[in-house]
């Protein structure tokens, strides 16, 4: 099995009520594909960023710019030849994701270029998905021999039955266009523009929005998920009760109120 070298980076860019976390996977060479050992620091760091009580978003991407993730590598996968060797492997890329989706801020995606397979399913994961205009997305592995597991569960909540067929069964690839026609994505802008799009949508969820408020839509959207209608709308009904009772509301409440005034 070949070793793939790649590099994380986590930056952090301070803001008026903590910093927001730019985790950069740098596997660029061969277009940000991962393997154990990129899988295995890619959740360490949205594990450590997870425990710091200032972050307030998390904007992800692929170095380079021709791939946000394009998918496995199909170097160690080749060598995979018992079950066991297929559970470890695949259990990594849900780990990831799920590390995305238990991250108590926004989990932004900046997609460049390629987001194929397991890269597909760790966009899913992220809160929001802004993409280029020439980037493309697929998930092609019937076509080398497997089927697409994990957080290809989550495509039917965002593009629905049908599409999620398509792009399982067929392994052909759509555009940029398609994948925000159908939902896959939320915006899709010029490259030399998405830079300024990822921007604003930090703007507003880290500067903006407030801490505390952020972290608990997070936390009830994770719930909704799982839960029928009724408890969904119950437990709406206790978060907001527990935000109030922090207290965060009162401050720009008032701001507002005054501001009206004048």
């Amino acid at each position: 099995m070949s070793s793939v070298a790649h590099k994380v980076e986590i930056r952090r860019e301070k803001c008026e009520t903590g910093f927001v976390a730019h985790v950069v996977f740098d596997n660029s060479r061969r277009l940000n594909v991962v393997n154990p050992a990129g899988l295995r620091d890619l959740i360490a760091a949205f594990h450590t960023l997870s425990q710091e009580a200032e972050l307030r978003a998390v904007v992800f991407s692929g170095a380079g710019g021709k791939a946000f993730i394009g998918g496995a590598d199909i170097n160690h996968m080749a060598g995979m030849k018992t079950s066991e060797d297929g559970r470890a492997f695949i259990t990594l890329i849900h780990k990831l994701c799920q590390a995305i989706r238990d991250c108590p801020v926004p989990v932004i995606c900046k997609l460049e270029g390629y987001t194929l397979g397991g890269g597909l399913e760790v966009a899913a994961a992220c809160d929001i998905r802004i993409s280029t205009d020439t980037a493309h997305f697929g998930m092609p592995e019937v076509k080398v021999g497997i089927p697409s597991v994990v957080e290809a569960a989550l495509l039917p909540r965002l593009i629905g039955w049908g599409r999620t067929s398509w792009l399982l069964l067929t392994g052909e690839n759509i555009d940029a266009a398609k994948a925000e026609a159908w939902g896959l994505v939320e915006i899709v802008v010029p490259a030399a523009k998405i830079d300024a799009a990822i921007e604003h949508c930090v703007h507003s969820i880290a500067q903006e929005a407030t801490p505390l408020a952020v972290r608990a839509q997070k936390r009830l959207m994770r719930r909704w998920e799982r839960l029928p209608l009724d408890e969904a709308v119950q437990a709406g009904i206790d978060a907001f009760a527990q935000s109030v009772a922090e207290g965060e509301h009162i401050e720009r409440m008032g701001a507002f109120i005054n501001r009206k005034k004048k």
